[in-house]
């Protein structure tokens, strides 16, 4: 995909919104569109909300965004066909909307319904006949449509515990949608601005574990480490897993935060004592400090990393046996790259490279096959040591940003700007096992639970969809609301699962938990 510069000089209502459902924006003028247009998204400030996908439309109170066209308006689009009511009608301040939880009977996202010129029927109606998919291929969603699965829509799978609205998740990039991290049923990490925030559930607190606003740099010295660091880092993409935070930039940065001693990392099925500024999931409260590495993956022009995945591998290693297990990450670039690092030393350890931008990377549970999707309808499925194609993933209409395998090895999915997610089967890869469809727009995240259960997907704004894997994906429960989706997580015991939502007004992190637990 394509980069596109900012300029904020330009700062008013009139801004353009760039694409997907840009709910809340910094005023910015694109002056110069790469061959796919991306963009990128810097601060939440302008007073106004809009859950468009496209330029133009009108927030939830009825403020319309000018359809603005000049050099800069690569993208058309009009406004949604009414009026609802004038933002003062509803102006309290955000500290002043509760949170939500299950035993209030309202609306879950606090959104007062009662006060408004237009039901949330209406809404949702006008929404799905209004809203525009972003597509880098033409009428790929429309085509795609005609042959999805058809799903009984009556699963009730997880239920709605909190809406937290203490606890703010944004988007820099309205096709990455992977800034949400579940560590325990009740630790969450997610990006708010330029901070990784910790939230705990069980107190219903927060605090900032990561800050890079400012100046940034290791304090560890390791080959191959920026030591100078990084200043202002825009944060594209994030993850987070046991006792490791990775942050990748949209100039290829990429920060690594290790909670406790890194020789944890090796260490599996053992209890480890942390110091006391670290969460009991092991990434600490100490702000910008305890940064053990930092890298420049490329000084290519176009280096954003679009995606990050952190996992633990005992390949090659002298003794299995011990349960000892390396920690690494894969980074999914725009510079055409896939890169692997070894956390045992903070070194690269593998770069695979293709003809295309890659977007999302997935690695089996055995470590042996790479699935691999980018600005290709095609995917890939490669050796993962060494690159080696082992067969291509046909079926797709436009441009990928999703993927995730199932716990058994067997079958895994992929998310596509045609609005479809395809369960594939490695046993036989000629076509899709599993074509499922989104309400409206891209499959920007998918994610099984941990005993396979279940898969989530999530669409770039209102929907997040489980399927009941073990029914063959014949049921779902969909779960509604509104606004851009920043990213889905369920938590290691699938217990629990998080939805970012982003969104000026009613911004907030959505809690569920597993039905019968």
């Amino acid at each position: 995909m394509g980069v596109a510069k900012l300029d904020r000089s330009v700062c008013s209502k009139d801004a353009d919104l760039f694409q997907e459902g840009v709910s809340s924006l910094d005023c910015w003028k694109l002056t110069e569109s790469g061959k796919n247009g991306r963009a990128r998204v810097v601060d939440e400030s302008v007073s106004w909300s809009c859950t468009d996908e496209l330029k133009g439309g009108c927030d939830l109170y009825g403020q319309k965004m000018s359809d603005r066209r000049g050099d800069d308006a690569e993208f058309g689009g009009g406004g949604m066909g009414y009026s609802v009511p004038d933002v003062d009608e509803y102006d309290q301040s955000i500290s002043q909307i509760p949170n939500t939880t299950a035993a209030r009977e309202e609306d879950i996202q606090g959104i007062p319904w009662e006060r408004l010129r237009i039901t949330r029927e209406k809404y949702r109606q006008t929404r799905l006949e209004q809203y525009r998919n972003y597509e880098n291929i033409p009428h790929s969603g429309e085509v795609s449509a005609k042959d999805c699965k058809v799903t009984e829509k009556s699963g009730s799978y997880y239920e709605f515990r909190r809406n937290s609205r203490s606890v703010k998740s944004t988007i820099l990039h309205f096709q990455l949608r992977n800034l949400v991290w579940a560590t325990s049923k009740h630790d969450v990490y997610l990006m708010s601005h330029y901070s990784v925030i910790h939230w705990s559930s069980l107190t219903c607190s927060k605090s900032e574990v990561l800050n890079v606003e400012g100046h940034l740099e290791p304090s560890e010295k390791h080959p191959g480490s920026l030591l100078e660091g990084f200043t202002q880092t825009q944060v594209s993409t994030l993850a987070v897993k046991d006792k490791l935070l990775v942050a990748g930039g949209f100039e290829g940065e990429l920060i690594c935060k290790v909670g406790g001693d890194i020789a944890d990392l090796r260490s599996i099925g053992t209890e480890v004592a942390f110091p006391a500024y670290v969460h009991s999931d092991g990434i600490d409260a100490s702000g910008s400090g305890w940064v053990s590495f930092c890298s420049q993956t490329t000084d290519d022009d176009n280096a954003i990393i679009n995606a990050i995945e952190i996992y633990t591998s005992s390949r090659y290693l002298f003794a299995p046996c011990l349960g000892v297990v390396r920690v690494h990450f894969t980074a999914s670039s725009n510079d055409c790259g896939v890169r692997d690092f070894d956390m045992e030393k903070f070194q690269l350890s593998n770069h695979i490279r293709l003809p295309w931008p890659v977007n999302h990377t997935s690695l089996s549970p055995d470590g042996k096959l790479l699935v691999i999707v980018g600005d290709k309808p095609e995917g890939l499925m490669v050796d993962s040591q060494t690159g080696e194609m082992v067969m291509p993933l046909c079926g797709h209409l436009d441009f990928s940003f999703a993927s995730a395998w199932h716990p058994d090895g067997v079958t895994f999915a992929t998310g596509n700007q045609d609005k479809t997610c395809r369960v594939w089967d490695v046993r036989n890869l000629s076509e899709s096992v599993a074509f499922l469809k989104g309400n409206l727009g891209a499959i920007r995240s998918i994610r099984y639970t941990s005993d396979g259960q279940y898969m989530a997907m999530a669409e770039p704004a209102d929907f997040v969809h489980v399927y009941d894997v073990k029914n063959g994906y014949e049921e779902e429960q969909e779960i509604d609301f509104f606004g851009e989706i920043s990213g889905i997580s369920f938590s290691p015991d699938t217990e629990s699962l998080f939805i970012g939502v982003w969104d000026r007004k009613y911004g907030s992190l959505l809690e569920y938990g597993r039905c019968g637990n």
